[in-house]
């Protein structure tokens, strides 16, 4: 089964990747992987404490990710999974997509701040030529209709 891979953090634009990629693999007879990155530089206390603050992170991804496969579940019949990764949110993904030969094609939100699209879509793309799958890039602002209209 081909799976969309879409990136959960805290940005706006995250909600229209994660209907994007829902919505397609509804239509699709796809999956949806969910894959979240906690940064390195998060745990760079003392080691108790670090660990603390990693429980707290993972806890805090389950959290949004439940909200997301909810909605995916109840209105799209898609059951996702989750994946967390430690490290640099770029390689995370790259490796993420060369782990898992399933994940056809890799989902983001586009910002739509006046500085750009964000810097994940910026550094992904800079990445794009080197990707074995093509990538999706959804505008934050895009409405629900137009979202279930290109789907």
């Amino acid at each position: 089964m081909r799976k969309f891979l879409v990136v959960l953090d805290d940005s706006r634009e995250c909600l229209n990747a994660m209907r994007f990629a829902a919505m397609r693999a509804a239509h699709t007879g796809g999956g949806v992987a969910i894959l979240s990155v906690i940064p390195p530089d998060e745990f760079n206390h003392w080691i108790g404490v670090g660990d603390i603050m990693r429980e707290e992170a993972r806890e805090r991804i389950h959290a949004h990710f439940e909200v997301f496969a909810k909605w995916m579940r109840d209105k799209q019949g898609i059951d996702p999974e989750l994946v967390i990764r430690e490290g640099e949110p770029v390689a995370e993904i790259i490796e993420q997509v060369r782990e898992d030969p399933e994940i056809g094609v890799l989902v983001l939100g586009a910002g739509t701040d006046k500085k750009g699209p964000g810097p994940l879509v910026t550094q992904m793309t800079r990445s794009a030529g080197s990707l074995p799958i093509p990538i999706t890039i959804v505008p934050g602002d895009l409405s629900k209709e137009k979202l279930e209209a290109i789907t």
